[in-house]
């Protein structure tokens, strides 16, 4: 039995066909070729192998079936004589679809494997990311979908309610299958076990101090956006006012603002970034937070002029397709003019990876608050406003008394309340404590009016 070198950092040699082969044909590809020897041991003793066609056969039947996408048009498998013994050859070059990958194990480290030196090894996620990413050449929606295993019942009853056929063709045209014939990552977010989900912050007044509820939101980016608009509508109140007999009724936020806030949200965010979409509705505003801030080179001041470029141009065609969007560019003049003559105006914000859409509620009462006295003397009782002493007078009888009562008590909006707690607060005659997840009001225990 005759002797060969042993293994370089191009070569690998196996005594017999094992099925371990196809990950070294993957790390090949994966890296810079080379070639896999059959029939060689280890420490490079000619072996042979007793049935070369047979051998062959394995193993080119076992790469096509195991190995996507379609590794074969840079396999070459040969029988070649070496030192008087048949052994197999498999030439590896670099694909051109990288990465290539065990098809049961999926675009993972388990599944994918690159050559490093003399032995093949996993790859971790983030190095499969950036392979996907330097080979594609194409945005991060175009890539090579990194799960596989997608299911599309959302996405066709959509299609379907709206008239569309869809199909493999129907597929391929709207970029949801690549040329490899692999889901895409457009696929991915339309499917549904899309891994992005949409998360809801309810506040209680002003800031982040109090939550309401929280809810996230997960599936096909299109049930997502249907769920979503459903709850922030359920959350959108509406207030009636009245001109002598004639009643109007206004809705705290314009429906056709929150649609394209949540529109442009959902279309126009980096999906290269993990994190979720955010809506924080507070007591005077609702807020949309993407991720991802502005495609390079737009500027804040050209989305006032229509200006559009989309960073997911694919999900924006599917939305305008469904008839979600009319057109490109459209949704910030939209969201103005739902504000035509309104004193607050809705405000788009953008900082590094981060943009943002702020709504402000019609319905909020704007009022300048009192200066407020850091120093309470003992007569104060006698300038503190008729409903503060209402307030203050409940509280010394009850002991406690909670948002919800203060409204009931004074009949005023959970705003004008929620104020008047707060400013008695902030003069020392009331003190605010949590019980449960709700705010209740005392008096203040270093309180010495009488």
């Amino acid at each position: 039995m005759g002797e060969m070198s042993g293994e370089k950092l191009n070569t690998e040699y196996k005594q017999e066909y094992v099925s371990d082969i196809k990950k070294e044909v993957i790390a090949f590809a994966n890296a810079e070729g080379g070639t896999v020897f059959v029939g060689i041991c280890n420490d490079g003793a000619v072996k042979g192998v007793d049935d070369p066609d047979e051998v062959m056969l394995r193993i080119v039947n076992s790469l096509k079936d195991a190995i996507a996408p379609d590794v074969m048009p840079f396999v070459r498998v040969d029988s070649v004589a070496i030192e008087g013994r048949n052994v197999i050859e498999i030439q590896i070059t670099t694909g051109t679809n990288r990465p290539y990958y065990l098809r049961e194990k999926g675009l993972k480290p388990g599944g994918v494997y690159v050559r490093k030196g003399s032995s093949s090894q996993p790859m971790t996620e983030e190095g499969i990311r950036e392979m996907l990413l330097q080979n594609s050449g194409r945005s991060f929606e175009l890539c090579r979908s990194m799960t596989q295993e997608l299911t599309f019942r959302e996405f066709y009853r959509e299609m379907e309610l709206r008239g569309f056929e869809i199909g493999d063709a129907q597929m391929r045209t709207l970029k949801l299958i690549g040329e490899d014939g692999l889901y895409t990552n457009l696929a991915l977010l339309l499917s549904d076990q899309c891994e992005v989900t949409t998360k809801i912050a309810l506040f209680q007044g002003k800031d982040k101090e109090i939550f309401r509820d929280r809810k996230e939101f997960s599936g096909s980016l299109l049930k997502q956006l249907e769920d979503v608009y459903q709850y922030v509508d359920m959350a959108n109140k509406t207030k009636a006012s009245f001109s002598g007999l004639e009643r109007t009724d206004t809705r705290d936020y314009p429906e056709e603002a929150i649609r394209e806030a949540l529109l442009n949200s959902i279309v126009h965010r980096d999906y290269s970034f993990s994190g979720s979409n955010l809506i924080n509705i507070y007591e005077d505003r609702m807020e949309f937070v993407s991720l991802g801030g502005l495609v390079p080179g737009l500027e804040i001041n050209s989305i006032f002029l229509g200006v559009s470029q989309s960073r997911n141009p694919g999900l924006a065609a599917v939305f305008y397709r469904m008839k979600l969007i009319e057109s490109y560019g459209t949704g910030i003049g939209r969201i103005q003019r739902a504000y035509k003559n309104r004193k607050e105006q809705p405000k788009f914000e953008t900082a590094k990876g981060v943009f943002r859409v702020t709504l402000p509620n019609r319905n909020e009462e704007i009022e300048e608050l009192p200066f407020v006295v850091r120093e309470v003397p003992v007569n104060y009782m006698m300038s503190v406003p008729n409903e503060k002493k209402q307030l203050l007078d409940y509280v010394r009888k009850n002991k406690v008394i909670t948002r919800k009562e203060a409204e009931k008590l004074l009949g005023a909006g959970s705003t004008k309340a929620f104020r008047l707690l707060k400013e008695l607060c902030g003069s020392g005659q009331l003190e605010q404590r949590k019980k449960g997840k709700l705010s209740i009001y005392t008096v203040n225990d270093n309180d010495n009016i009488q």
